[in-house]
């Protein structure tokens, strides 16, 4: 410690931060990452989220069988519950007071969803308006706060007669805090749907939509599954405990999984439990060795368990860490295994039919790994070789997969794959290390429809590519939370666009429905004055100026123009090598411009790879002809 800081370092340095202060300095440490709603994990759906989860809390004690949600103008939220309304006396303190709430008492909640104590109160905080009514016995209280500080309160007072029971909550996000955000419908809807197929019976109005499952995780799977399945899924129930599994022909492992209805996306202690104990029951009842990765290659499954006291490894509850069901056990994996060992060998002794069709995936499996072996090995040892100097790959500082690490800088990583070396070259000389990878393709990378896993081991740019995403054996070990495809916009670069998608269909269609595939916008245009230009000349470092406008569309194009006038200078990007790195610094800094690859459930993995990749049918021609336009620089002005 210097001199000066020393001096400086006394009683008056120490300060404490009341409660809103902390949670608005520090918000990542409450709810991960900020955003602006283009992407699902994005800070304002963490807030939806924890005003929901006290809803689900109460519906799953046996109280209120309805939420209702409305989000308004895609930037304010309403939820309304019918529990039992949070007592009016507590109110208040319930949502601006830390470590206040009813979850810390496991025999009102004993097994809840909500962060306790914590979730509420950082809504409140983290927004401009948040009001808080509950309703209790035909009496109610409204409390309305701004970012925190609570400037208005009913007291309690009668309520009017048809006014039910339960809780309702109001709330802005905070603009100055979420930058530019927006509430996306195809980000909500998933999270709406989950909390009705893990609560059977449960209603959601959604926007004035009505959700609810009869079925339970089948509703689950049926809706996310993109192949048929080989056999009729094997759904089996317990007590706090509940678990769906079947195989389809796809490469690779499928899971959902969840702990008192939250939906772990990164697993944590269940979902590993699940995969030792399924394949251990597997070998059992078949009496064989199989190898474990040959059980579960094709494999579609979902968990979902309940756990007194849940641990999990960050603020967002996205993986269990608890080592026990409860505070008197028995372990998460004793109980997972003793499940599975007694419900899945009864019922595959029972279906001798689905029985028959497991067998013959996973023989076919071990029959396809093993007419591998050699080339896996052979494009292991080359893809290790390559990877301690790999001229193809920019790395970055900081992983998805790493052990330790800031959570919110793991979940900001990302890899480009550029075509080309002068694409790649601008975005790596201004690309942010820390997060930041490029892989650059050479050209057009191989049509790998129809073609099997070999040929793609064969392949040595795939090899690469797969070995730099660390996806060989799953996403699990996923090092880029974000992989993002940047191509030019034309014919050339729709089609890499495709080969790509087409590469990540065939074997790695996880990867697309978790949502970690997307496509990079660049602009088409740059609009900018003539003056400013001409000021500029002796100093061109291509940065912005206030009177430079990028265009992503033609109307973005138009109203440039407009502004200004007969002084608009119009350049058309023809490519990505084209854009100087000071300009790139734009395109792949905080306001970044992405566009997720989804798969939806009426899309068929194999008709979607047919119709792009298959023969060039008519079809497909007037498909690319009707999508892809592109213009003739003499038109534009």
């Amino acid at each position: 410690m210097s001199d000066e800081q020393q001096i400086n370092y006394s009683a008056d340095s120490i300060r404490t931060l009341d409660w809103k202060e902390h949670l608005r300095l520090r918000p990542g440490m409450y709810i991960g990452k900020l955003g602006d709603g283009t992407s699902s994990d994005d800070g304002i759906y963490v807030l939806l989220k924890e005003v929901l989860d006290n809803g689900i809390d109460e519906f799953m004690m046996g109280f209120g069988k309805q939420i209702t949600v409305n989000i308004i103008d895609d930037l304010s939220v309403d939820v309304r519950d019918e529990g039992r309304g949070i007592p009016l006396e507590k109110l208040a303190d319930v949502a601006s007071k830390m470590n206040t709430g009813a979850k810390y008492d496991s025999k009102v909640f004993k097994k809840s969803v909500g962060l306790n104590g914590v979730g509420i109160k950082a809504v409140n905080a983290l927004s401009t308006s948040f009001i808080i009514t509950s309703v209790r016995d035909g009496k109610m209280r409204r409390i309305k706060f701004e970012r925190g500080n609570q400037i208005e309160d009913t007291g309690i007072i009668d309520a009017p007669e048809e006014e039910k029971n339960g809780t309702m909550v109001s709330f802005t996000p905070d603009a100055e805090i979420f930058k530019d955000y927006r509430y996306r419908e195809e980000h909500i809807l998933p999270l709406i749907k989950n909390y009705t197929f893990l609560n059977t019976g449960l209603v959601i109005m959604f926007n004035g939509r009505r959700y609810r499952s009869s079925n339970g995780l089948a509703d689950l799977i049926k809706e996310n599954m993109t192949l048929d399945p080989l056999y009729q899924p094997i759904h089996l129930k317990g007590d706090d405990i509940e678990i769906i599994l079947t195989h389809t022909d796809q490469y690779g492992e499928e899971y959902y999984s969840f702990v008192n209805g939250q939906n772990t996306t990164h697993g944590g202690t269940h979902l590993t439990a699940y995969k030792e104990a399924v394949g251990r029951t597997i070998k059992e009842f078949y009496g064989k060795a199989f190898d474990n990765a040959d059980i579960r290659n094709g494999m579609v499954a979902a968990i979902s368990i309940k756990v007194e006291e849940p641990v999990f490894e960050s603020q967002t509850k996205t993986k269990l860490g608890s080592k026990d069901i409860g505070p008197e056990g028995p372990t998460v994996a004793k109980f997972i295994s003793d499940f599975l060992k007694k419900e899945l060998d009864n019922y595959l002794h029972r279906e001798k039919d689905t029985a028959d069709e497991m067998l013959k995936k996973i023989q076919q499996s071990e029959r396809d790994r093993k007419a591998m072996a050699g080339v896996t090995k052979a494009a292991r040892e080359r893809a290790k070789k390559v990877n301690l100097h790999n001229p193809k790959l920019r790395d970055c500082q900081i992983h998805l997969n790493d052990i330790k690490g800031d959570e919110e800088l793991k979940e900001s990583t990302c890899i480009f794959i550029t075509e080309g070396d002068s694409a790649s070259g601008s975005i790596t000389k201004i690309r942010d290390v820390q997060t930041q990878a490029v892989f650059s393709l050479r050209g057009k990378p191989l049509n790998s429809y129809g073609l099997t896993q070999k040929v793609v081991y064969e392949n040595e740019e795939f090899n690469l590519l797969q070995a730099a995403l660390n996806i060989e054996d799953g996403i699990d070990g996923l090092r880029y939370n974000r992989v993002i495809i940047a191509t030019d916009a034309d014919v050339d670069g729709m089609h890499i666009r495709l080969l790509l998608l087409t590469f990540f269909l065939q074997f790695f269609p996880d990867l697309i429905k978790k949502g970690h595939v997307y496509v990079l916008q660049t602009p088409l245009f740059r609009v900018r004055s003539k003056k400013a230009v001409k000021r500029g000349a002796k100093k061109d470092d291509g940065k912005k100026s206030e009177e430079t406008y990028y265009c992503y569309t033609d109307q973005e194009r138009i109203n440039a123009i407009e502004k200004l006038k007969a002084d608009a200078e119009i350049t058309r990007f023809k490519g990505l090598g084209e854009i100087s790195p000071e300009e790139f610094r734009e395109f792949i800094g905080p306001n970044m411009r992405l566009d997720r690859v989804n798969l939806r459930k009426e899309d068929s993995v194999n008709t979607l790879l047919e119709f792009y990749m298959g023969k060039n049918t008519p079809d497909r021609q007037q498909f690319i002809i009707n999508n892809l336009v592109i213009e003739d620089d003499s038109q534009i002005s």
